[in-house]
């Protein structure tokens, strides 16, 4: 999990923590909030984990609405440069022409690591924050 605080469009402190979902975010935003008032929340909403992209979605839109605070959405793709992204098994996302679609690769075929932009390009978000639940249910 990557967040990243950013004040004027600049990256001020960034947030790495490789445990689950549910038990970093809370922790994070505690922290933050703690020490700053948010205007804006951007997040990746997909393709990805979908018990990741669930609890994302669910924990930052009641903290949007409970402190009036506006959501913004964006592919994961703008965050790791447009690579393929793990999906499941040997099946990894791929955005081409603007379509997102599985294919299957090699695990010596990709590099999927994600990384937080010093300047935070706002154009690239959009109010369309619905996660990107790209796999069907099994």
């Amino acid at each position: 999990m990557l967040v990243g605080l950013y004040l004027d469009k600049q990256l001020l402190k960034s947030y790495k923590d490789d445990g689950k979902t549910s038990d970093v975010l809370p922790k994070i935003f505690d922290d933050i909030l703690k020490k700053q008032t948010l205007k804006n929340l951007y997040y990746a909403k997909g393709p990805g984990s979908f018990m990741a992209i669930k609890v994302s979605y669910i924990f930052l839109k009641t903290l949007c609405i409970t402190k009036n605070i506006k959501l913004l959405g964006v592919d994961g793709f703008v965050f790791n440069d447009n690579l393929p992204i793990k999906a499941t098994g040997t099946l990894y996302f791929m955005k081409e022409n603007g379509k997102i679609s599985t294919i299957k690769l090699d695990k010596q075929d990709t590099k999927h690591s994600f990384s937080l932009p010093d300047k935070l390009d706002q154009s690239l978000f959009s109010e369309d924050n619905e996660p990107l639940y790209m796999l069907p249910a099994v």
